[in-house]
């Protein structure tokens, strides 16, 4: 029976939207396109889930079907399973039972051919069973190793045909004719180092680290902050050169110097998304290390609401970027957000009638209607250089990329003191470090003390995933001493949450990131203080007086919102010691 009519008696389907999809059916076999059937099309345009359509065809035929999220597998059954059918087929041995039935799951009900082959190679009765093709995927990636596919085809030498790139590279490469260009522009190594940035990008990875260490390589992304070893079959070592070499000669950098660092940048186009891709080069003991900064630009949203600030916060931070001149300093580590929140802020403030400028290293986004240089040292154009020629353009508003020393920071005085709003970056651990880093460096005090008009030190924290998070009641003795203990039990009912794991976050526990911050406001007591060139730590017991919430403060209201979890806000903050 057709597949069309089984969803049609099982109800998940109209006698309207079949006819839709068999006219759908026969436009494609007579334009070429790939011959799909009608539950194929149905989960294509999104008319019905690939699970919806597996239980209705399995119903059907008899098969039954299994959540892969759920069910735990023998992956003692790779060690004889025939691996050429787990990729040309995607299907998985799943369990063996009285070691003579072999349970295998396929996602093509109608296609259990291969299975009778596996059935004659391995003398074992095979039993198919119903699973989504993502699921079975992800087994294939996670046991055999992402790219495995591939590294079979390169160690079987086989003449298979170029696939179409699901990666387009945006710039030309450019090869030099040599035997090593020559070797990277093999199909199957294309594939492999496609393979790896592609599922970098699916993974919402913000860093891909390639390490050479004795053993070979180590591949590890860092998906919302935190490295996660990526696991690939053993046989990708033999192509360590040709994967480093390809992504050099993608990143237009020389590779035949394996002695010195070098960094490049490779722009790419996935699903219609452009990917910039920073790429750093540092050669090590067992052989160079790469790693990867993926900027998808088309994900980026710049919006100061959606940053996760709370209301009063962002009501005061508003204010702050709203000053006809000034210092508004953003602090924190490195892939804290701070560059974020900047461009989130000049977005919103932006209009026809303000020039903003800006001057990065790099410019990481394009912003529309707002003017950005991008630092070049080599030639004398660094941040101070470059803020002095900013100043001749007639800007309202300035934004330098980091005040590193302090010709920089005497150039971003002088512009606030004659009537410009500046904003910038310090490498700082909390608010208050920022006027004494500013003096440090050189800067007069009182210049600083009445400059400066506020400082917000933030960090990323990840989020609980939405779909597994779990309420339960902690153990008061395992809690920090200044978790608010209180306010959970009269808030919370006594309970908060904590990370489970599940398909949608990749069974981490946590989705996506969102801001905690601490903003310290210019008084007129911190401008005393400042100006006397107080110590940090006075600086920051006046502000938590007159009201300021620190970091760790911050993101116990997130826990207690639900939103993070103790374990999260411990790794990224620490205790407030006044």
């Amino acid at each position: 029976m057709e597949t069309g009519e089984i969803l049609l008696r099982s109800g998940l389907l109209d006698e309207k939207t079949l006819s839709v999809l068999r006219q759908a059916a026969k436009e494609n076999r007579h334009n070429g396109s790939p011959k799909l059937r009608i539950d194929q099309l149905a989960v294509q345009k999104g008319i019905l889930s690939e699970e919806q359509v597996l239980r209705s065809l399995g119903n059907e035929l008899g098969i039954g079907f299994i959540d892969l999220v759920e069910q735990s597998v023998d992956l003692s059954l790779l060690k004889t399973f025939p691996t050429r059918f787990i990729h040309r087929e995607q299907i998985f041995p799943v369990a063996m039972h009285r070691d003579r039935l072999l349970i295998v799951a396929t996602s093509d009900p109608m296609n259990l051919y291969p299975l009778d082959e596996i059935a004659s190679i391995m003398d074992k009765e095979i039993q198919p069973v119903l699973a989504v093709r993502s699921e079975i995927d992800k087994l294939i990636k996670r046991y055999l190793g992402i790219g495995s596919e591939t590294i079979d085809g390169l160690i079987g030498r086989r003449n298979e045909e170029k696939e179409p790139d699901a990666i387009e590279l945006l710039d030309d490469l450019e090869l030099d004719g040599s035997e090593l260009s020559e070797m990277v522009q093999e199909p199957s190594v294309i594939k492999l180092v496609n393979e790896i940035l592609l599922e970098a990008i699916e993974s919402r990875a913000s860093d891909v680290h390639i390490e050479s260490e004795q053993d070979g390589l180590a591949i590890r992304f860092r998906i919302d902050g935190v490295l996660h070893v990526q696991h690939f079959p053993a046989e990708i070592n033999r192509f360590q050169s040709a994967i480093i070499s390809r992504l050099k000669i993608m990143a237009k950098l020389n590779i035949a110097e394996r002695r010195l660092p070098q960094d490049g940048r490779i722009q790419l186009k996935f699903s219609g998304r452009e990917i910039d891709v920073r790429v750093s080069v540092i050669p090590m003991i067992h052989g160079e290390g790469i790693v990867m900064r993926l900027l998808d630009k088309d994900a980026m949203e710049f919006s100061l609401r959606g940053l996760g600030m709370n209301a009063t916060i962002y009501k005061t931070f508003s204010e702050l970027i709203r000053l006809p001149h000034g210092i508004v300093l953003v602090t924190g580590p490195t892939g804290s957000g701070k560059t974020t929140t900047l461009y989130s802020s000049l977005t919103e403030i932006k209009d026809a009638s303000t020039k903003i400028i800006t001057t990065e290293d790099p410019v990481e986004y394009r912003l529309e209607g707002i003017s950005q240089i991008q630092v070049h040292a080599k030639i004398g154009l660094t941040f101070a250089a470059s803020l002095r020629s900013i100043l001749r353009h007639d800007p309202d508003i300035v934004l330098v990329g980091e005040i590193r020393d302090l010709e920089t920071a005497e150039n971003a005085i002088q512009a606030a003191l004659t009537g410009h709003l500046v904003f910038s970056t310090l490498h700082t651990n909390d608010a208050a470090g920022a006027y004494t880093r500013l003096i440090d460096m050189g800067a007069e005090p009182f210049l600083v003390s009445s400059c400066v008009e506020g400082v917000m030190a933030q960090r990323l924290v990840r989020n609980l995933c939405p779909h597994c998070k779990k309420a339960y009641r902690p153990d008061p003795a395992e809690l920090p001493d200044d978790f608010p203990f209180e306010r959970m039990e009269n808030e919370c009912g006594g309970h908060i949450f904590k990370p489970v794991g599940c398909r949608e976050c990749r069974q981490v526990g946590y989705r996506g990131r969102s801001g905690i911050y601490e903003l310290m406001v210019t008084t007129n007591r911190v401008r005393e203080l400042t100006g006397r060139n107080s110590t940090a730590w006075e600086v920051k017991r006046v502000a938590l007086e007159e009201g300021m919430r620190t970091l760790r403060m911050d993101g116990w209201e997130k826990v207690l919102a639900g939103q993070s979890s103790i374990e999260e806000i411990a790794r990224v903050t620490k205790r407030d010691l006044l």
